[in-house]
């Protein structure tokens, strides 16, 4: 079938019925069309939902937030936009990781780029899901260190509460490895569904791959 998420996403704000019948079957059907192989590994080992829910998952997969002035990342301002493909990687998932929490499954995707942002310099959206999140070991850190959810801004795909993982000293340096980026620029929220919504500043082309062969 060839899915058409914008017209999915219209249809269900004008008809309350076919609404009902998206978040039922229309985003589920085309999230196991759009990643199949990450679909079924985020059902295995006894997993038998998505956290959150499938609409959401559906705009992750396909909708890079962006930021806008004075949310989650400062004074920086990029809109959101629809990304045509996007890959999402479990073995990239693994350098977003603390290294007491190594064992949890963590898909993220490649950045968004958005270059020549002035001041800000060349900037990386990137976004990720974490399977099972409710029993991971990173949600059970963030409760013993006794974060703080963001006073104010919600996930943007599925509206529940934020973690500051920067904040919380809990991105190792790997991360910036990862995406070709400066280090300590990356900033990342997961929310308590264990959607990600993350930035970086971008290392120059020939920096990032001097860095990726460290």
């Amino acid at each position: 079938m060839n899915w058409n998420p914008r017209l999915i996403a219209i249809l269900s704000c004008v008809c309350k019925w076919f609404d009902e019948v998206a978040k039922q079957v229309l985003w589920k059907e085309f999230c196991h069309a759009r990643a199949p192989k990450m679909m079924l590994d985020l059902h295995s080992g006894g997993s038998h939902i998505v956290d959150g829910n499938w609409k959401a998952l559906g705009k992750l997969l396909i909708y890079c937030n962006g930021c806008t002035k004075g949310g989650l990342f400062n004074n920086i301002h990029v809109p959101g936009h629809f990304v045509f493909r996007t890959r999402f990687s479990r073995t990239a998932g693994k350098s977003f990781l603390p290294l007491p929490c190594k064992s949890d499954v963590l898909y993220v995707s490649d950045p968004c780029e958005h270059l020549d942002q002035g001041e800000e310099g060349d900037l990386g959206f990137f976004r990720g899901i974490f399977k099972s999140f409710a029993t991971s070991r990173v949600k059970k850190m963030l409760i013993e260190k006794r974060a703080r959810f963001h006073p104010r801004e919600l996930c943007p795909y599925c509206k529940a509460k934020l973690w500051n993982m920067f904040q919380e000293n809990m991105i190792p340096r790997s991360a910036s490895a990862r995406l070709g980026a400066y280090d300590d620029s990356v900033e990342y929220f997961v929310c308590l569904n264990g959607h990600v919504i993350g930035i970086s500043t971008l290392l120059p082309l020939s920096d990032s791959e001097e860095a990726a062969d460290e």
